[in-house]
């Protein structure tokens, strides 16, 4: 299998289609569960396709691209999780695909071969949230694009202003995407700097070409009289909330045991049995780099998921890759990549299995048992961190996000506050309120109007008259 994918051939594409189709075989075997973030996504591309506008009329910390994507899915699919996991699909094969074009094109080794896209199209299956839409996955897709820039500049020290600029461009664009990929600033700059040379025209012009996705997102919402919204939002909504913790390092640990091992071994023995080039030396320099920031995501996301790391496989597909092309021990060759190829997956296989028989992914599945059944084919509105109300409904009013929206809603006490919160409900009424803290309880003492709408059919469940 191995000698299969050494082959130069774009051909080799196909089988690695079939063996991302093989490797996904378990996953739906499993029955995948519905993740929390996942409903989120298609609940906000749900109330977009109705017209309401992301941050204004719907209150949540997902970038406004991701948004725009979730709300063309749903135009075109409604709420098919399978329209979002085939998207997942073409995604993935194109990252795999760009990431072994670029190796091949700048001759990152000497051997031109399919193995990094075998490498990466592995390393995708070391956890199943890195199968999902992920607003990483898509803003990592653009930071891939950059990095190809910055490899292009690598080859050549060359005084056009291209590859310069649509290094900081790809770059912005990924963080509209995916704001936590904001770490990705720095190495954009730092990279420019140190390992292709740039000047000080050059990194002013990456810094321009980073900064106008992100100014025509602003302009956007300036236009649309949401500007303070945006801000909040998408930028200030990491010092704003606490993080979603789905998993724990506990949890994070066991799966990258196997993954590090083998980059680690592949990085040494790149350095040690490899004479490297002057222009390889510049791309293992990139490489080193990317993957130093390339940690950081998880720190500055909201959500603690291990899809937040989806940025880290390119990297270590290139120094996973340097076992395979580099170790001259066909015997150990060929049991290292066995042990890759059946260990990567079948980790990953067996952290789910064993996560849900245990019930140890509580705070990342929606819940799904008979309490729900109330909201069914219903709007809701959920103040609360209880998302299983929505599995089957619709969400009513803009206050997708708790954490975001509690603040916001505690402002009952100032007049325009309240005002712009009665009119939220008066535009939008949901047919239940889900009341977990007793938030919509103390609204109701001070908007009578909307009481009289309300009756409370249990404890912290309020239904439309």
């Amino acid at each position: 299998m191995l000698s299969f994918f050494k082959l130069n051939d774009p051909f080799r594409l196909l089988g690695i289609v079939l063996l991302l189709l093989i490797l996904r075989i378990p996953y739906l075997l499993m029955e995948l569960p519905l993740l929390e973030p996942e409903l989120i996504w298609m609940l906000i591309g749900e109330r977009m396709s109705k017209g309401y506008a992301m941050y204004v009329d719907i209150i949540d910390d997902t970038a406004a691209l991701s948004a725009g994507v979730y709300w063309l899915i749903h135009l075109v699919a409604g709420k098919s999780l399978l329209a979002y996991h085939l998207l997942a699909a073409v995604l993935i094969l194109f990252q795999v695909s760009y990431i072994n074009h670029l190796l091949i094109q700048y001759k990152a080794f000497e051997e031109n071969t399919y193995i990094p896209a075998l490498v990466m199209a592995i390393l995708f299956h070391l956890f199943f949230d890195f199968l999902t839409l992920s607003p990483a996955l898509m803003g990592s897709t653009f930071v891939l694009l950059a990095l190809g820039q910055l490899f292009s500049q690598t080859v050549r020290h060359q005084d056009q202003p291209e590859p310069v600029f649509l290094a900081g461009l790809f770059g912005g664009i990924a963080v509209c995407f995916h704001f936590p990929l904001m770490v990705f600033l720095p190495f954009f700059l730092a990279a420019g700097l140190i390992i292709c040379g740039y000047d000080l025209r050059q990194l002013l012009l990456c810094l321009t070409g980073y900064l106008l996705p992100v100014a025509l997102c602003a302009l956007y919402y300036f236009w649309m009289d949401g500007f303070s919204e945006f801000v909040t939002g998408f930028i200030y909504s990491i010092r704003i909330i606490g993080v979603y913790r789905h998993v724990s390092y506990a949890d994070l640990a066991p799966l990258w045991v196997l993954p590090l091992f083998f980059t680690l071994w592949g990085f040494m023995l790149g350095f040690v049995v490899k004479r490297l080039t002057v222009n390889q030396q510049k791309q293992n320099q990139l490489i080193i780099l990317y993957l130093a920031f390339a940690i950081l995501p998880l720190l500055a996301a909201n959500r603690f998921t291990p899809y937040q790391l989806v940025v880290l496989l390119p990297g270590m597909a290139y120094y996973i890759s340097q076992i395979f092309i580099y170790l001259n021990n066909k015997k150990i060759t060929v049991v290292a990549f066995y042990v890759f190829l059946l260990g990567i997956p079948l980790v990953g296989f067996g952290w789910l299995s064993h996560k849900l028989n245990t019930e140890g992914m509580t705070e990342y599945v929606v819940k799904d048992d008979g309490r729900y059944n109330l909201t069914e084919n219903s709007t809701v509105l959920v103040l609360g961190q209880d998302l299983g109300y929505y599995r089957n409904a619709s969400l009513a009013g803009p206050y997708l996000n708790y954490q975001l929206s509690k603040p916001i809603l505690a402002e009952y006490r100032n007049y325009p506050s309240l005002t712009k919160i009665y009119q939220s409900f008066k535009k939008d009424k949901p047919a239940y309120v889900i009341d977990e803290e007793g938030t919509f309880a103390a609204l109701l003492e001070h908007l009578p109007e909307i009481a009289q709408d309300y009756r409370l059919e249990k404890e912290g469940v309020y239904k439309l008259r």
